[in-house]
């Protein structure tokens, strides 16, 4: 571990750890409902691409299950990220989200058909390069696995701040079942969702399930009288297992998930002291009621093919995973509105439609030798992604200045290569020395344009039209070295060292052709972890713990040149240090305590952004100083009706900033999140009826900030209002 992390005055993480006996990253996983004894139940997680106990796991990793989810009505990265130390996700749309653990996401990746995210997505192993691509309704799922911090060796390219495993339901050979879900809400909620297993003989099954969702928009636009910010989807999972013989193991899924709703309006936060408030006029007080011209939309259409091929060996396991994705994605929405005059307004427009296909190879072996003593895996990865995407930026003025227009058309084919294996040696039965390594080559092909539509316009959305051509190649050496000493049969510390990175890329809304050809550089990152993972009391509490710093180089910072575009270059480097501290209790058989908690202290080393702004210092995007979650959840049985089930959570954040700049009027402060559920399950377990409210107590808390600084003003996303329903499930 670097000096750095207890010089810097890291007393709380030396104290942590201590405390801890040295426990590593921690995780939080509920109980399963119905707990018949203390005894907390093995978590098996995949952070290190083989089965594994989490306990064992020298990875800081947060794991719910199928059962965490459905309790506490995890249906998005942002449920996700509210119960997980150090994660949290925000949104440009409910098509992309942003996401940041440890204090590293990436903003404005969305509108660059040229960049990668920090925080990568997995589904089934299977890299997902896009927000638009990525299947976000969580309906069934075996378990959902966070890794945080840098995993370039075993999960590769660009996962530098982080990682998000989302493992989905296999067909079973010993089971049958057909369950279906009903949910009833506020704001004219209705979902509904059917799940199945059918074995159709000892070596054959299939699996599957469908989704729909919809409901009303938690806003109104006033200028056209609709709810925006609706939702309205569909989707669907297919999978079919065969297993010839104990050798052969052959899984093929496909998923589908169709989306059409109305856009998200931004909310006009403007100060009326300022300049006599002209520009606030017209503008509604009410977060809930916009003013804009137009309500935008948001569609999208995502298939998925995945074929999961495991072949046993005498000394280990042979795994293939082959994918392709497409996702036709598009969404338009006002971006600043402003009725200066009304009807006359000031309007910014921002139009995306996408198109991405991406084909993937992962072929991988893991093994062990040595009576067990020397364990490992290897493999081979291969990626293919092609992105055409065009971005058009509408600014309209009153007359005389009328309407700019502009195109950015946006083409990228991308490769990677890789070669990556890690080792674990048993020195002795309690010590097992870590060391693996990946080597990544990646080459990016871009056409890339920009198109003067109409205008200029005041002022013009773009000074000179172009079209260009370019290409750019990069290698990436990541190792990671860990030791782990078993104290106990149920505690055991960790260090590690890793190394991270994320491609480089090309602008895709540059201001020139010179912008647009001159491509940005990787970012990487080295992270330094101790840790301890514990269980104490009979195996009824489960205490892990995290220390970490994180130096970061050149970091690749996106920043809004106003009235213009999204620029990204490499412009900062990051220290970052913090703990995690998860914990789950079980005092009694069927009540469960669960807690966690992050300090984090993310802060530019270095961020000059010219000659009169310097951010060095300021806090990273996204990183708030302190989170903490707990929960508390009881059964009880109550007779003949079943067992009756409650459960209440509560989220504290601290402050966030949207921007580098920390700015006032970039900032989330301080909020609270509670969450409750009353559910009656009946004794055969047949039928289940739930009461549920999130947000309980109305939080208005920003997903996204864009600042307006020369008129003071805001222009806000938000996340659900207080909602609340019913839900009945019945399986057979």
């Amino acid at each position: 571990m670097p000096y750095n992390l207890i010089a810097h005055g890291a007393r709380p993480v030396a104290l942590a750890v201590s405390l801890a006996l040295a426990a590593p990253a921690l995780t939080q996983e509920n109980a399963p409902e119905r707990s018949t004894s203390r005894v907390i139940e093995a978590v098996v997680v995949t952070a290190q691409r083989v089965e594994q106990n989490l306990q064992d796991v020298p990875v800081a990793v947060s794991a719910f299950s199928e059962d965490t989810l459905r309790v506490n009505r995890m249906n998005s990265m942002i449920d996700i990220a509210q119960r997980t130390p150090s994660f949290t996700a925000t949104e440009v749309n409910p098509g992309e989200p942003n996401l940041a653990i440890r204090g590293i996401g990436t903003e404005g990746i969305n509108s660059n058909a040229g960049g990668d995210a920090s925080v990568v997505l997995f589904v089934d192993g299977v890299y997902i390069g896009r927000g638009g691509a990525a299947p976000l309704d969580l309906y069934d799922l075996e378990r959902v696995e966070v890794l945080r911090g840098p995993q370039g060796t075993l999960f590769g390219k660009n996962v530098v701040g982080g990682a998000v495993s989302l493992t989905s339901r296999k067909p079973a050979f010993d089971d049958e079942f057909i369950e279906v879900i009903g949910t009833f809400g506020n704001y004219d909620r209705t979902e509904l969702l059917g799940r199945f297993n059918a074995a159709f003989s000892p070596t054959f099954a299939v699996s599957g399930a469908i989704s729909t969702r919809q409901r009303d928009g938690y806003t109104t636009n006033v200028t056209t009288g609709n709810r925006v910010d609706d939702e309205k989807s569909a989707g669907g999972r297919i999978a079919f297992r065969y297993q010839p013989d104990e050798l052969w193991d052959i899984l093929f899924a496909v998923d589908r998930v169709d989306q059409d709703q109305r856009g998200q309006p931004r909310d006009n936060v403007c100060d009326a002291s300022f300049n006599g408030g002209v520009h606030c006029v017209g503008v509604d007080p009410d977060p809930r009621r916009v003013n804009a011209f137009d309500d935008g939309y948001l569609r999208r259409e995502v298939t998925g093919l995945t074929a999961t091929i495991e072949r046993a060996l005498n000394f280990g396991t042979l795994t293939s995973v082959t994918a392709y994705r497409t996702a036709d994605y598009a969404h338009a929405d006002a971006f600043f509105s402003n009725p200066i005059n009304p009807p006359t307004q000031i309007e910014s427009f921002n139009e995306n439609i996408e198109d991405t296909k991406q084909l993937s190879q992962e072929l991988r072996i893991s093994f062990d030798a040595l009576e067990s003593r020397l364990s490992g895996v290897a493999g081979l990865y291969y990626l293919f992604e092609n992105i055409e995407r065009n971005e058009i930026l509408v600014q309209t003025f009153p007359a005389p200045a009328a309407t700019g227009i502009g195109s950015f058309p946006q083409d990228v084919d991308s490769r990677s290569y890789a070669i990556f294996g890690q080792l674990n040696y048993d020195v002795t039965p309690q010590l097992t020395l870590s060391a693996g390594a990946r080597m990544t080559w990646e080459e990016k092909e871009a056409d890339l344009a920009g198109i003067l539509v109409e205008g200029p316009g005041l002022p013009p959305p773009l000074s000179v039209p172009f079209a260009v051509s370019a290409d750019k190649s990069w290698d990436a050496f990541t190792p990671r070295f860990a030791a782990t000493y078993r104290l106990t049969d149920s505690a055991m510390m960790y260090a590690s060292a890793a190394r991270g990175f994320k491609s480089g890329g090309f602008q895709g809304t540059a201001g020139t052709g010179a912008s647009a050809a001159t491509p940005y550089d990787p970012e990487f990152a080295w992270s330094y972890e101790v840790g301890t993972k514990t269980q104490w009391l009979d195996d009824s509490l489960r205490l892990n713990v995290a220390a970490f710093q994180i130096d970061y180089e050149d970091l690749q910072v996106s920043q809004l040149v106003p009235l213009c575009c999204v620029v990204i270059g490499n412009a900062a480097t990051a220290e970052i240090r913090g703990i995690e501290i998860e914990a789950l209790y079980r005092p009694l058989a069927g009540l469960d305590i669960n807690a966690n908690y992050s300090w984090l202290d993310a802060e530019f080393d270095s961020f000059a952004t010219g000659a009169t702004a310097d951010h060095t210092g300021n806090t990273l995007p996204r990183a708030p100083r302190h989170k903490l979650n707990a929960g508390v959840q009881y059964e009880w049985p109550v007779g003949a009706l079943g067992t009756l089930m409650a459960r209440v959570d509560w989220t504290r954040q601290s402050r966030i900033y949207f921007e580098a700049s920390n700015t006032p009027l970039e900032v989330q402060e301080d909020y609270d999140l509670i969450d409750a559920r009353l559910a009656l399950r009946s004794t055969d377990e047949r039928w289940e009826l739930a009461l549920w409210g999130k947000n309980l107590d109305d939080e208005l808390i920003k997903t996204h900030i864009v600042a307006f600084a020369p008129f003071r003003q805001q222009l806000n996303t938000y996340q659900p209002p207080r909602t609340y329903g019913l839900t009945l499930a019945y399986r057979r």
